[in-house]
């Protein structure tokens, strides 16, 4: 396990401190704690925070909490997965909850936010995939295409063309 470092799409937050959210425990390095938030998206909102690190997650334990949206909440559950520092990370769904300007922030930082670890993304929205450098596509089960965007879009005959091309239409 600690080779692995999870962002599940039914990630949750704990009403402790926004620190202690990050990284999942009692005690926390906060400049570790606030670059990663700063390399997920938060480090706007974390500015605006009177106590910072220390602000309470919701009001349950502290009246003083705070209450985040869903996808602050999905920039902080990725902040914890790279506070963790595992060699492999492994992202379901990470932005399903952001709006479309945050999750291109997020995809268009991907690799610097990564660095050299080794990430699998999961998702069903193949515009969010086209940043990756390898794409397994699967039905029923099964393996039946893998390549980089390029080479599966331009296959008119495969399954992730007939998926994009089922989602790009509404963009066009």
């Amino acid at each position: 396990m600690s080779i692995f470092s999870v962002v599940f799409q039914d990630f949750k937050l704990l009403s402790f401190s926004l620190g202690q959210n990050v990284a999942a425990n009692k005690e926390f390095d906060d400049v570790k704690a606030s670059n990663c938030l700063n390399g997920a998206g938060f480090g706007e909102r974390l500015l605006k925070l009177s106590l910072g690190l220390e602000t309470f997650l919701y009001k349950d334990f502290d009246k003083k909490g705070v209450e985040v949206s869903g996808g602050e909440a999905q920039k902080i559950a990725l902040a914890r997965a790279l506070y963790k520092d595992a060699s492999f990370i492994v992202l379901d769904e990470p932005t399903a909850a952001l709006d479309p300007i945050a999750e291109y922030e997020i995809y268009s930082r991907m690799n610097e936010i990564v660095g050299n670890k080794t990430a699998v993304f999961i998702s069903h929205r193949l515009s969010s995939c086209r940043f990756c450098n390898d794409i397994a596509v699967f039905h029923e089960g099964r393996l039946i295409q893998r390549g980089n965007h390029d080479k599966l879009v331009s296959d008119n005959n495969g399954k992730y063309y007939e998926l994009w091309n089922a989602q790009a239409q509404y963009y066009e």
